[in-house]
């Protein structure tokens, strides 16, 4: 099995290259690029669908043969605004040409060209409380299964307020047995507010096979394989991680672990 924390490669360019094959996987591919004024990403997207994401910062894109114009209004993630973000289908390319520092994610999973690209943000993108108490955390949904704009990826991004926990209480979804369970893969990205903080991620199956605990740090990214896998933000600093999942079938349905299940139970 891949190591589940992938730390940046650097502070500029394409600083993370998440594939299925590096992952040892099946379906998600992440990609981040961190670029200034001036600098181009571009690449061709093959048999991959793609959800380019405006993390931060401003960018022109061109997407299968149209000019989409200048793309990006957050210029801090930590604004929480609803997010600029693209739909580009497979067999087909595209190229972002930064205008201002620019944070740009390039979430991909299998294609069937059932979408033409498109929009998918901010329009149509409402930040939403989820959870209570300390379990509190605000999600922007950009393509979840709400939302018939995809082929096979799940898009989220999530906030974690200093001190609460996210993705809480522990669920997995590591089965392919609709409608109990979906089998999805899934990576978060990471930021921390302020920016030299750290996340708790853990990463475990119910019968201890795997068991992981990790610290996070700004850009990091995590995988998830398998098992529950709850993030938690320490006193001080917010959690920001983008969610990218992927799976035979584009639906989430996860079960809890049985020992925390009484507070889905009793929040519900």
């Amino acid at each position: 099995m891949a190591d589940l924390l992938v730390k940046p490669s650097g502070t500029v360019g394409k600083v993370h290259d998440v594939t299925p094959s590096s992952a040892g996987w099946g379906y998600v591919g992440f990609g981040l690029y961190r670029l200034q004024p001036g600098e181009v990403a571009a690449e061709v997207t093959g048999d991959t669908e793609v959800i380019l994401v405006l993390v931060e910062g401003k960018a022109r894109v061109e997407a299968a043969g149209q000019d989409w114009g200048e793309m990006g209004d957050r210029m801090d993630v930590f604004e929480k605004t609803p997010p600029h973000c693209l739909y580009v289908p497979n067999g087909s390319d595209w190229r972002a040409v930064a205008t201002t520092a620019c944070t740009l994610a390039v979430c991909t999973a299998p294609g069937k060209g059932s979408h033409a690209a498109q929009r998918l943000g901010p329009e149509g993108i409402e930040l939403t409380p989820r959870g209570r108490g300390t379990n509190t955390r605000y999600v922007n949904n950009i393509a979840m299964e709400g939302r018939d704009v995809a082929d096979s990826l799940l898009v989220t991004e999530v906030f974690t307020p200093a001190g609460n926990w996210s993705s809480y209480p522990s669920h997995r979804h590591d089965e392919d047995d609709f409608p109990r369970m979906t089998y999805l893969e899934e990576t978060y990205y990471h930021r921390l507010n302020p920016a030299q903080g750290f996340g708790i991620q853990r990463v475990y199956t119910e019968d201890g096979s795997l068991d992981e605990t990790m610290a996070v740090k700004n850009h990091d990214v995590t995988l998830v394989p398998k098992g529950h896998h709850p993030c938690g933000a320490p006193y001080g600093y917010e959690l920001y991680y983008l969610n990218v999942m992927a799976g035979p079938l584009r639906k989430w349905r996860f079960g809890n672990d049985p020992d925390h299940a009484w507070i889905a139970e009793r929040d519900a």
